[in-house]
């Protein structure tokens, strides 16, 4: 039997559900021993809005965009449920795995037009499949997101080891960036 990522996907986004929780991704890493089932939860946008409201939260002026908001206790509570449904379900056949469960981090993966709409006005850094202006690596404030491409501010941060034609470009600076041509692209912690 495969394996069936959009099946276990959406049992695990019902188990996260019961608990107020989001499934932001997953991996399967089958070439490690033992192989490994990686989920990434956060809180769902409701809880996200009431840990915007808490008094440390409010005066840090925190969006509820900006927070995952899960616990560890959280983590443990779905890997039991989770992990449970997956053994009696059987969707990860074959021998032993790990699954192994968090919260996407500071530096979270951003791989949907949703996730670049929600992350607008953060910190970004994103590698582009083709160049742009001689570069693949950029970074810069998510100004806009859509389902067809984002805008970067570039004078937000600082180019590193730009070519002399990508600091031409930098000197614009904003650069719209297709989402079909973005490889990679990750949040940049702001404290």
């Amino acid at each position: 039997m495969a394996l069936n990522l959009d099946q276990i996907r959406t049992a695990a986004q019902r188990v996260a559900a019961s608990y107020g929780l989001d499934v932001v991704d997953l991996e399967y890493r089958a070439g490690a021993r033992p192989r490994a089932l990686c989920i990434y939860v956060e809180k769902n946008a409701e809880q996200r809005a009431k840990l915007a409201l808490e008094p440390g939260n409010l005066e840090r002026e925190l969006r509820a965009e900006q927070l995952s908001g899960v616990t560890h206790d959280d983590c443990t509570a779905f890997s039991r449920d989770f992990g449970t449904l997956l053994d009696v379900e059987d969707l990860i056949p074959g021998a032993e795995y790990t699954l192994e469960v968090s919260s996407p981090g500071l530096d979270r993966k951003l791989r949907t037009s949703a996730d670049f709409e929600r992350f607008r006005g953060s910190l970004v850094k994103l590698q582009t499949f083709e160049p742009i202006a001689g570069n693949r690596h950029w970074q810069g404030r998510l100004t806009q997101g859509n389902a067809h491409a984002v805008t970067l501010d570039l004078s937000a941060l600082k180019q590193k080891g730009k070519s002399k034609k990508a600091a031409a470009k930098a000197s614009q600076e904003t650069l719209e960036i297709p989402i079909s041509n973005i490889e990679k692209a990750n949040l940049i912690p702001e404290f």
